[in-house]
């Protein structure tokens, strides 16, 4: 094995190394979702040294350079105010979803009209329309951190993969019996995930345009669905008030997590793959052990349906948006409330964290967007501007751009 090169990754920090084994480049990654401002770096790169074979005495003083790169980031003070840069009618009928690429130069929307747009951030101008499904393009991605591709879901009850350069269309993948509601993309961007009305979840081969599996078990719609980091899991969450968890090379059911009262609204694995967290119609937010499918947790606190839960970044946090107004924030360790985020107007049904996890941002049906101090709950800005309720917010990877999507059929580009 022979060490080629290290590269930063911010966000969450860690060091990806490039190396050659047996005449094959590889990567593999250090994780340090620990690591603070004031986090011995000496110490640190002594530690991982005794577990990592490929940082020799050599590259110790470049790895400390680099873990100390990773701690000035992270103690960056930022006091960035929000102004609206453009808004974009995007489209005649109303929207359904926005979504960035990892870099946030370009963005997509998808409409009632049939079509999903690409949009350049930079000056607003739309690069393509993806033209092509009989009915509405309700769930769209990017196959991130690349951006080359692009899938989107419709109530036509198929998926269509495209090129975001050209816009022409690469595969559609047709099996479905019902709307397509949710997709994901696998970070290793070889695979994409369907789930629809069907009660199935389906696996398709990005390359060869092909449907690989199908995952059946549910009793009633899936909503959600979410690939851990290594793409080796997928999740599915149901109106069934169930979530289930399969392994994404045979396709089988691994567990049930059971426990939930109302319908699944969302799930999601954090970063290192170890816990599961979901949100449902019963006003009550679970993390499970992902590895054995077993109930850690119950959040409680809200007083109506919860609509969005998230990780931020390095799966410290957990953030719940509720139809009761207000979000909260828990720790994922010790399972405790740390902040509430109070002044919402109506409910909430999108949260997300910044990528360094300070900040999050939230959307309602007040017409408002709002960003916060993930902290202590303070709210440091308020997003006015759209008529309608706002229904999808996004940061870029930088933290730096923000996009809201409202049922007024604009989108809004903040800087």
């Amino acid at each position: 094995m022979r060490l080629k090169r290290l590269l930063l990754r911010y966000y969450p920090p860690g060091i990806i190394l490039e190396y050659v084994q047996g005449g094959e480049p590889k990567t593999r990654s250090i994780d340090l979702l620990n690591l603070r401002p004031d986090t011995d770096a000496i110490a640190l790169v002594e530690e991982i040294r005794k577990g990592e074979p490929l940082i020799t005495a050599s590259c110790k003083e470049h790895v400390i350079h680099l873990v100390r790169k990773l701690q000035e980031k992270l103690g960056e003070k930022e006091d960035h105010k929000f102004y609206l840069f453009k808004v974009l009618r995007a489209h005649i009928l109303p929207l359904t979803n926005v979504a960035f690429n990892k870099s946030g130069s370009r963005f997509i929307t998808g409409s009632y009209d049939r079509t999903c747009k690409v949009w350049d951030t930079a000056s607003g101008e739309e690069l393509h329309t993806l033209e092509g499904h009989r009915n509405v393009v309700y769930a769209i991605a990017f196959n991130n951190p690349y951006g080359d591709k692009i899938a989107t879901g419709s109530f036509d009850k198929t998926c269509r993969l495209w090129s975001t350069e050209t816009g022409k269309c690469y595969h559609t993948f047709r099996g479905h019996s019902a709307e397509i509601v949710c997709l994901s993309f696998n970070l290793q961007s070889t695979l994409v995930a369907t789930g629809s009305m069907d009660t199935t979840a389906k696996l398709w081969d990005i390359e060869k345009g092909e449907e690989i599996v199908t995952l059946s078990g549910h009793s009633a719609e899936i909503i959600a669905l979410s690939f851990n980091t290594t793409g080796d899991r997928i999740i599915t969450g149901s109106f069934d008030h169930t979530v289930a968890v399969w392994d994404v090379g045979t396709g089988r059911m691994l567990h049930t997590l059971i426990g939930h009262r109302g319908e699944i609204s969302s799930a999601q694995f954090n970063w290192d793959c170890s816990l599961i967290v979901t949100g449902s119609m019963d006003k009550t937010c679970m993390l499970w052990n992902a590895m054995t499918g077993t109930h850690i947790a119950t959040l409680t606190g809200h007083s109506d349906e919860i609509l969005d839960v998230c990780f931020d970044y390095a799966g410290q946090r957990i953030a719940t948006a509720s139809a009761d107004g207000s979000a909260r924030v828990y720790n994922a360790e010790t399972k405790q409330c740390i902040a509430k985020l109070e002044g919402h107007g109506g409910e909430i049904s999108k949260i997300c964290f910044n990528p360094k996890g300070n900040h999050i941002l939230t959307a309602s049906s007040d017409k408002t967007a709002r960003l916060w101090d993930a902290a202590t709950g303070h709210c440091l800005q308020i997003l006015e501007g759209h008529t309608d309720e706002i229904f999808s917010c996004a940061f870029n990877y930088k933290g730096d751009i923000i996009i809201t999507g409202s049922k007024d059929n604009t989108c809004r580009i903040w800087h």
